[in-house]
């Protein structure tokens, strides 16, 4: 059983969290949160937060219909950043130009999954 966490609407660009996101993947939860909590980006500290909301949804009772669910087995199975929509500002130029400044958001999404369900 898959365990979902999402940030959507992140005020951080898609592309500064891709590479955190590359570096935890398929690794186990705490090993993927150890490596997070040393990287120096503001990405890796969102990143560690929805791995973390993820952690939390597989230790709800609800969430996991009564089956014991070992938080040392879960591996991170998919983190996803994607683009989300942007924030558009006129900066004023030279010779009466304007220049488009776009404001980018992103959409990170953590599924951690058994490592007994990948193996099958």
């Amino acid at each position: 059983m898959p365990f979902e966490a999402k940030h959507r609407f992140a005020r951080i660009s898609a592309r500064k969290v891709r590479p955190l996101a590359d570096m935890v993947r398929g690794k186990f939860a705490d090993e993927a949160l150890d490596i997070l909590r040393f990287q120096p980006q503001r990405g890796a500290r969102l990143l560690e937060k929805v791995i973390q909301s993820a952690l939390g949804n597989a230790q709800d009772p609800d969430q996991t219909r009564g089956k014991t669910v070992h938080v040392r087995d879960l591996i991170v199975a998919e983190a996803r950043v994607d683009g989300g929509p942007m924030f558009k500002r006129i900066r004023p130029r030279a010779r009466g130009m304007a220049f488009v400044i776009k404001k980018r958001s992103s959409h990170i999404h953590v599924t951690l999954a058994s490592i007994d369900e990948l193996g099958s």
